[in-house]
C-alpha cells in the first residue's frame, strides 16, 4: 500500500460511521424489554442446571430473551470461558467493588553526589 493509496480523515467526519456496536440490554430495550425484566430472566436462568437450560435453549414458548441468555451460558459452559458468565453476573449484580491500599510515608532523600544535590 502506498501512502497514495491512504484516504486522510475529512475533518468533522467520522473513521467509523457506523460506529461501536450497540450494547446487547440497549437492543433488548428497543424491542420492548424493560430492564427489571431483563435483570429478572438473567438471574433465573443463572440459577439453572444444564438440562433446564437446553430445554429453555430449545422451546417455541420462550421469549427470545430467555433463549439467548440460555444460550450464552451454555455456549460458555462448552467452552470452559467465564467470560459470559462474568457478562451476565455483571449486568445483574452490578461489578464488585475493588479495593486499593496506598501507603505513603511522605519522606522525601537527598542524595549529594560530588556536590550536587539529587532529589
Amino acid at each position: 500500500m502506498s501512502k497514495e493509496d491512504l484516504i486522510p480523515f475529512v475533518k468533522g467526519q467520522s473513521g467509523n460511521p457506523n460506529g461501536r456496536p450497540r450494547k446487547y440490554v440497549s437492543l433488548l430495550k428497543e424491542q420492548g424489554y424493560k430492564l427489571s425484566e431483563i435483570n429478572d430472566s438473567i438471574q433465573a436462568l443463572m440459577s439453572m442446571d444444564e438440562e433446564e437450560l437446553r430445554t429453555v435453549s430449545t422451546n417455541d414458548k420462550a421469549t427470545v430473551l430467555e433463549k439467548t441468555v440460555a444460550k450464552a451460558i451454555l455456549k460458555s459452559m462448552s467452552n470452559g470461558s467465564l467470560y459470559s458468565l462474568d457478562t451476565l453476573l455483571t449486568r445483574v449484580y452490578g461489578k464488585p467493588k475493588e479495593q486499593m491500599d496506598i501507603k505513603s510515608d511522605n519522606k522525601i532523600e537527598v542524595i549529594f553526589i560530588d556536590g550536587k544535590t539529587i532529589l
